[in-house]
């Protein structure tokens, strides 16, 4: 038995692990895919998390900060079951991701185990967890090495198994290998280089002498990031991983040109969560980036031109061109700040022509830094300037998302940006997308951000501001929506879905059930098991997705919240005497008229301390508070939810909030922004026709 095994378990963690070895055995005398597991470093493995791969068990890697990871190779399906240390660690829930994946894990109280069908990026955490001090464990099944790459390969500088103490400095022809299970502790130094290739499933993590208190990633030098390329031309990074746990930019390009990034997994993560920036263009581009995943303390993507410090002369000294960039097939995933961020402050330069298409945005920061967090942000507001143009987001997957686009250049200009294909996959953005300033040519085609296609500024939501033109809307090319059957679902009650699509042969539906299971066809019947929900966290509530697509290369997604539970609660009589609450308690009370038998889930958005109640049924409480920074005040909005099966009537709702200022934005009345969802009502904020009173 493995000394990790011996040392590092309860004896009821070891039950669950033996538990586990048995069920991955049985499951892998029907998988016949090859998996390659690789030797962790006792330097860098830890128990926290065992992981078995059809039947294989392996300890996990510790990346940074309380982020762990695993990297294997498979060709095909296989059963992984992940066995934490702590015997009750998965009580509270479990939540996969990317969601396009339906992943409901099986529990069995340590030990969670689900099946993948091939290579596979994936994030696991507890329901929520997916901030900077979040334990957040990240599984990479990769496909098999075809590179064919061995010791005794001639010209091949060659990194095997191991730990080693280096740098990565490569010269102009090198292809250089990290084997499966080499850990590199340095960076990769491709400086003023070309024609250089580096290859492998090994892992460099980088940890360096910055300081935790303030910004001193900037700095563009060597071994100051785990990649940095000066003037690199015709670069190849495939399959490796890079892991940074100091305060510093992760990836910097300087006026570095045909670039590709293809498997490459970078994880930052640190005292400070700030300026671990996923990938950075400071001039260059002419890049793509491939099947990759990104876990990064600030922005996933930044362009900026040039960066030399923070100085007034360093600011507003100009920069150079970014162009030509891909982002396609990736997951993407950032403590703070932004997806994609384009200038800052008093910078100059110019950028053009950025694809971002097919990836999963699983988290995004909350909060702001002189602007709101988003997918796509230009801040060049006050005195930025440059033109900046050609960008496209297109089949964009949102999870845990703030907002769409803030584009804020008062001087020329912002022009050209589409959005096409965009989808919310459980849940509302916290605030408004913004258009301000020297902004055109904004179209945002088959965007749908939970209520269905946005054909408006209100629908989105969106502000347009200070001169900034109206963007254009149009409606998604297929048809994703879908309805259920009605009234009580209870656990073993055959439920319809139907598809709202026409029905025609070139057009494909297969539905993710939020229970584990998959099907496909316009219609079909369900029963769900139980009534723990998609999160295993005994809400009830089960995120329903539908995918559609056409044999011409069209996409739509839409989803849907069903509640599963054993009862329906009665509806209540409002009470019509006077008020008796204090207009400033911070106390908020509703009667809401439900308007059918069935499953609701409410979703409560501010940035203060809350709490939402439904009749007796247990409050639902705010997380916890977020403070924005760079000057932007308070705190970061974020969601409240909760979920209940409810008689048709009236139900009371009471609201508590205390803390100083709401962030949140109503644009329909002064009260607090609370949204449901439930038999025919898509996500949407609940209309003052449905409210019987409200106290003052």
């Amino acid at each position: 038995m493995p000394v990790w095994f011996l040392r590092a378990t309860t004896a009821r963690t070891r039950i669950c692990l033996l538990f586990t070895l048995l069920t991955s055995l049985l499951s892998q005398a029907k998988t016949t895919a090859l998996v390659t597991l690789y030797p962790i470093p006792q330097e860098v493995s830890s128990s926290h998390f065992l992981v078995s791969v059809n039947g294989r068990i392996t300890p996990v890697l510790h990346a940074a900060a309380n982020y762990y990871m695993l990297n294997f190779d498979t060709g095909g399906a296989a059963t992984i079951s992940v066995t934490a240390s702590n015997t009750h660690y998965w009580d509270a829930g479990v939540e996969v991701q990317p969601m396009r994946l339906g992943i409901r894990p099986r529990r069995n109280g340590a030990t969670i185990t689900f099946d993948i069908t091939g290579p596979v990026k994936l994030s696991i955490t507890r329901p929520g967890d997916h901030f900077a001090e979040s334990e957040m464990l990240f599984l990479f099944a990769n496909a098999p090495d075809q590179s064919g790459i061995t010791a005794q390969t001639p010209g091949v500088r060659y990194y095997a198994a191991g730990v080693h103490h280096g740098s990565i400095n490569p010269q102009s022809g090198d292809t250089v290998y990290l084997a499966g299970g080499a850990v590199v502790f340095g960076a990769l130094n491709l400086w003023q280089v070309h024609d250089v290739k580096v290859l492998g499933r090994g892992t460099i993590i980088y940890n360096g002498p910055q300081s935790p208190d303030r910004d001193e990633g900037w700095m563009h030098k060597r071994d100051w990031h785990v990649i940095v390329m000066d003037n690199a031309d015709n670069i190849v990074i495939d399959g490796i991983t890079g892991i940074v746990r100091s305060r510093t930019w992760m990836v910097q390009m300087r006026d570095s040109r045909h670039i590709v990034f293809r498997n490459v997994k970078i994880i930052g993560g640190g005292p400070g969560n700030a300026n671990q920036d996923g990938m950075d263009w400071l001039g260059g581009g002419d890049t793509l980036v491939d099947d990759s995943f990104i876990r990064a303390a600030d922005d996933i993507f930044a362009m900026y031109g040039n960066w030399d410090g923070y100085e007034e002369k360093a600011l507003t000294m100009p920069g150079h061109e970014v162009s030509n960039i891909v982002i396609q097939n990736s997951v993407l995933s950032t403590s703070i700040s932004n997806v994609v961020r384009v200038g800052w402050p008093k910078k100059v330069f110019d950028s053009h022509g950025f694809v971002m298409r097919n990836s999963d945005v699983m988290h995004m920061g909350f909060g702001a830094c002189g602007a709101p967090f988003a997918l796509f942000e230009v801040w060049a507001d006050p005195e930025g300037r440059g033109e900046h143009s050609g960008y496209k987001f297109e089949n964009i997957r949102l999870e845990d998302w703030y907002s769409l686009v803030q584009l804020r250049q008062p001087n020329p200009s912002v022009h050209d940006v589409t959005f096409q294909s965009i989808w919310a996959m459980d849940g509302p953005g916290m605030v408004p997308s913004v258009l301000k300033g020297d902004i055109y040519g904004v179209s945002l085609d088959g965007v749908d951000t939970g209520a269905g296609n946005a054909l408006s500024d209100a629908d989105l939501p969106l502000a347009v501001e200070a001169g900034a033109g109206q963007p254009t809307y149009k409606r998604a090319w297929l048809d994703a929506s879908f309805d259920y059957s009605h009234g009580l679902l209870r656990p073993g009650k055959k439920i319809v879905f139907k598809a709202r699509g026409p029905k025609d042969k070139r057009l494909h539906y297969h539905w993710l059930l939020g229970d584990g299971s998959t099907a496909d066809g316009q219609k079909l019947h369900h029963v769900f098991p139980d009534t723990e929900g998609t999160l295993l966290d005994g809400s009830g509530r089960f995120r329903v997705l539908l995918h559609v697509w056409d044999d011409a290369g069209h996409n739509a997604w839409s989803s849907q919240s069903l509640v599963i539970a054993s009862r329906l609660h009665p509806p209540v009589t409002p009470d019509i005497s006077p008020a008796t609450t204090p207009s400033n308690s911070g106390i908020l009370d509703r009667y809401v008229r439900v308007p059918a038998d069935g499953g609701y889930t409410f979703t409560l958005l501010t940035s203060m301390d809350a709490t939402l109640a439904i009749d007796s049924i247990e409050p639902a409480h705010s997380p916890s508070a977020r403070a924005q920074v760079c000057g932007s005040q308070g705190n970061a909005v974020q969601p409240i939810r909760m979920s209940a099966a409810l008689s048709k009537g009236w139900h009371h709702i009471r609201i508590r909030r205390s803390g100083g200022q709401d962030n949140a934005t109503n644009s329909r009345s002064n009260g607090p922004l609370l949204l449901w969802q439930g038999p025919r009502l898509r996500l949407q904020p609940i209309p003052d026709t449905a409210y019987f009173r409200s106290a003052p």
